[in-house]
């Protein structure tokens, strides 16, 4: 079969760049190294690795040495986008309107209210709100287009999990979450962070927005605040924090955590979408 080496080094380069990211901003060294494993294995391929994918699919992927499921997402978003959302988060030019526009049936307006008022920057995170309810709550999306847009996410993100309807993401509990808040917002005020240029709501490309690489109970977590228009717009971009998390299969989740301006938890911080497990949280 023929090898075309350029494909296999422009994926491995985009691995060694988020491990040579990751490792610039503090994170756990096993997590850098699994990224820099996986890209000697691709890059030392024998073979073609977008062939071998149309070949075999993911299990041809899942087959290679030091390359999981998530790492194998992570080539199959290469070779069918050309980008890789998680680096481009690292690097902080991530625009993922652009990216939900992706999805049929999303314009500009509904990719601009889905990211600002969901929090959503991922097609994962945006199948989740699909199935949960946030997404059919937007004004002017309703049940139907909701159902719609889930049905195309299954068929573009089908390949990359499998055959079978989106397992449920349960994620760390939330009193992980809210300790990850708090560690990054005390680190944050501290100046104890490496800070990125995200490209958006940056004119000077001033280096502002800190991240933080951490970890809890067999996960890993990448935080940073907020960067969303209505964030800005409300003043918010210091205090809503975004956590992604991850298994040790770099297989990725998402919330945000605020400050409740309202109800019995006014002035906690909440993890939006899990609400009542933060009331039953502070109760306890």
């Amino acid at each position: 079969m023929r090898t075309n080496p350029a494909i296999n080094q422009q994926v491995a380069g985009k691995l060694r760049e988020a491990a040579d990211l990751l490792q610039q901003q503090g994170a756990n060294p096993f997590r850098v190294n699994a990224y820099r494993r996986a890209a000697d294995t691709v890059g030392g391929l024998g073979e073609d690795v977008a062939m071998l994918v149309k070949r075999q699919g993911m299990e041809g992927l899942l087959a290679l040495p030091n390359v999981g499921r998530g790492l194998a997402t992570a080539i199959d978003e290469i070779l069918r986008t050309g980008r890789w959302v998680q680096l481009e988060r690292l690097r902080g030019v991530l625009d993922p309107e652009k990216l939900l526009q992706t999805v049929p049936g999303i314009g500009p307006r509904l990719a601009q209210r889905i990211h600002d008022e969901l929090h959503v920057d991922t097609l994962e995170a945006l199948e989740l709100a699909a199935h949960d309810g946030r997404l059919e709550s937007l004004t002017g999306v309703g049940p139907r287009r909701a159902v719609a847009i889930r049905a195309t996410l299954e068929s573009m993100l089908g390949r990359v999990r499998g055959v079978g309807p989106r397992a449920e993401v349960h994620g760390p509990g939330v009193d992980i979450l809210l300790d990850v808040d708090r560690e990054y917002r005390r680190k944050s005020a501290q100046g104890k962070l490496p800070t990125i240029a995200p490209k958006r709501f940056n004119p000077r490309g001033e280096a502002w927005l800190p991240i933080l690489h951490t970890q809890r109970d067999g996960w890993h977590f990448t935080v940073l605040f907020s960067n969303t228009a209505r964030a800005h717009e409300l003043d918010r971009t210091r205090d809503w924090v975004v956590v992604y998390f991850y298994d040790d299969h770099h297989q990725e989740g998402q919330n945000t955590i605020v400050t409740e301006t309202r109800g019995v938890l006014i002035e906690r911080r909440v993890v939006r979408g899990r609400e009542s497990e933060c009331r039953a949280f502070y109760g306890s």
